[in-house]
């Protein structure tokens, strides 16, 4: 009866990587979550390019004659790096050619300044201090980010405002109607990174003017995060207006 060549051990030394990889993945996600996000983020960046790296060898392997006898098993390894080299992929096209800030607001020339946020976010949290080199790098990249102007009155489009907010699943942590003032928090959905943001409502001889400014409490960069968040309040707004 004819048996099965012996696995090789790289294959099988591939295959116990790429199932460690595999495991620390929702262990980095924990991490982030604890609290820990900057050790978090380095595991997480390290197990998707571990996977990424050995799904390689796997493919060098499959095109290796002599390891033509094992196709199936590291085929079977290539699957499980996968998730790992997938992940890697969505974080390289996600981060486009985004600047480096966390810092966005469709009001470059008077941001909106935020009030409740402060003792929310804690002593460690990003500075909500305004910097005039972040808002020169926003104006070059998200110049399409203004004020929305509304005919609504200055009432209507509070209220507005605060329903949109929470229909897109922000935490409303505060509210002043005579200042204009509505903060909320919006947290992702598998690092729960937390990002404040203010909304502004005022009005001028033109209308009532909405302005918004969002927020990272952790990080550098956001990848664009923030400016998604208002296109996205920006969007909700002007379609609940333009139904009434």
């Amino acid at each position: 009866m004819n048996q099965s060549p012996k696995l090789p051990a790289l294959i099988n030394w591939i295959g116990y990587l790429i199932v460690t990889l595999l495991v620390a993945l929702p262990l980095a996600v924990l991490v982030v979550r604890s609290g820990a996000w900057q050790q978090g983020l380095l595991l997480y960046a390290i197990c998707c390019l571990g996977a990424t790296a050995l799904l390689a060898l796997c493919v060098l392997l499959l095109l290796l004659p002599r390891y033509s006898a094992w196709r199936v098993p590291i085929l079977r390894r290539a699957a499980l790096a996968l998730p790992g080299t997938l992940l890697l992929s969505a974080l390289l096209t996600g981060g486009g050619d985004h600047p480096r800030i966390h810092d966005i607001t469709t009001d470059t020339e008077d941001p909106p300044v935020f009030t409740a946020a402060v003792q929310r976010r804690g002593d460690r949290a990003n500075s909500l201090e305004i910097r005039q080199d972040t808002l020169e790098q926003q104006r070059a990249a998200y110049a399409d980010l203004d004020t929305l102007l509304t005919d609504a009155p200055i009432d209507d489009a509070f209220d507005h405002a605060l329903r949109v907010a929470t229909a897109l699943g922000w935490e409303v942590y505060h509210q002043d109607r005579n200042a204009g003032v509505i903060e909320a928090v919006d947290t992702t959905a598998i690092m729960r990174f937390q990002d404040d943001i203010v909304i502004r409502v005022r009005s001028n001889a033109d209308g009532t003017l909405v302005d918004l400014r969002s927020v990272s409490r952790v990080g550098l960069g956001d990848l664009g995060a923030n400016a998604a968040r208002i296109r996205a309040f920006r969007e909700a707004f002007s379609q609940a207006a333009n139904n009434r």
